[in-house]
């Protein structure tokens, strides 16, 4: 490659010169003195009296030619500069662009490459030099990348399976101590419904962990055209009980079957779900939550406000940290695992989207999500 770019500069260098002496000897050329027909000194007898004044003619003439000879020569001098400027720029940009086409297709090739097709190589032909080894370093990099994300995928689903059985084990021994044909004390079984909520609040962080860890470090192998308006219905619908518990009104009328976007119908369940749980949990009692799904140009868009106290923006920025609340970290929560948010702005950004939270000005949290807008599947389900 540096033998390369030495030798196009050098070329170019040379044309460049080569043109510009050119350009200035043609204008030279046209710049000749010439006798005239009719010149006084041609014809007539010299005397002492018209020689000096033949002289003093040929002066004055010659240094008119001589200063017409120099504009002539300034003049070419700056039209070859300016021709072999458009020149050197043209030709620059030309061999630029193709010393610079495998660069661009490197380029072009690693942005393609994510999480979802990590098995994909540049495999750049062509020569040894600085460009190859590049493609090569970058492949490389992809092979190990994709060995750590099947090494973080396979932890995964180790620990998912590790880590539910001794719960499911507990689990069982509370149900089995209590169903005892003997009396129970009333203490005891208090104590074994204490810890069975605990039980449930650790599978549900063990659950939300697994799944943020999924969406950060896994691929999305159940890609499908979803209705985004269709799952919200479908949140909204599997919550009614706990809505009406906190005797919620729930203003729903923008909910457009018509935003779909592609990606895990699993994951974007959940993250619906999650925004949801989110505005019921965290809304006072007689409250109200408005649910919007619509889409515009390219984009779809699940927006969920909810009404409440005025809230400090550079707090609510920070709700998608991992087992973060409004004031004060939490490791635990009896309403709540403390990953709701954070598996939202992962499964977002997993599908190409964002998750933006903004306090709003008269009260209340608006959480909006935008994900890629997908062409509508007839009769698909959501």
């Amino acid at each position: 490659m540096r033998q390369r770019f030495t030798a196009l500069y050098g070329v170019l260098f040379l044309l460049s010169a080569v043109g510009l002496l050119a350009i200035t000897n043609v204008v030279s050329l046209g710049s000749r003195i010439s006798a005239h027909e009719g010149d006084p000194a041609t014809g007539a007898r010299l005397t002492l009296e018209n020689a000096q004044q033949q002289i003093a003619l040929l002066q004055s003439r010659l240094s008119e030619m001589e200063a017409l000879q120099s504009r002539r020569l300034l003049a070419g001098s700056v039209i070859a500069l300016a021709v072999m400027v458009v020149v050197s720029f043209v030709l620059g940009r030309v061999v630029a662009g193709r010393v610079l086409r495998p660069l661009r297709t490197i380029t072009a090739a690693t942005r393609r490459i994510s999480a979802d097709n990590l098995h994909e190589r540049l495999a750049v032909p062509g020569p040894a030099d600085e460009v190859k080894d590049l493609a090569d370093t970058i492949d490389g990099l992809l092979e190990r990348l994709e060995g750590s994300f099947a090494a973080q995928r396979r932890f995964v689903a180790d620990a998912s399976h590790e880590l539910r059985t001794p719960l499911t084990t507990m689990r069982a021994s509370l149900d089995v101590a209590v169903a005892k044909p003997d009396p129970v004390p009333a203490q005891t079984i208090a104590l074994a419904d204490r810890v069975r909520a605990e039980l449930d609040q650790v599978d549900r962080l063990l659950d939300g962990l697994l799944t943020l860890a999924r969406t950060q470090h896994g691929a999305l192998s159940d890609r499908a055209t979803v209705s985004l308006g269709r799952v919200v219905a479908a949140a909204l619908d599997g919550r009614a009980a706990d809505i009406a518990d906190k005797a919620l009104t729930v203003h729903a009328d923008e909910v457009d079957d018509g935003a779909w976007t592609r990606g895990s119908r699993t994951l974007l369940s959940r993250m619906v779900g999650n925004v949801i749980d989110n505005a019921i949990v965290h809304n006072q009692r007689g409250g109200w939550i408005r649910v919007a799904a619509t889409a515009d140009r390219d984009t779809a868009r699940l927006i969920v406000e909810t009404g409440g106290d005025v809230l400090d923006q550079e707090q609510v920025a920070l709700l998608t940290r991992p087992f973060q609340r409004l004031g004060t970290d939490r490791t635990g929560s009896d309403d709540g695992s403390g990953l709701g948010l954070s598996i939202v702005s992962a499964v977002a950004a997993a599908h190409g989207g964002g998750l933006d939270l903004r306090a709003r000005p008269e009260g209340g949290l608006r959480v909006a999500v935008s994900l890629p807008l997908a062409a509508a599947l007839t009769g698909a389900p959501a």
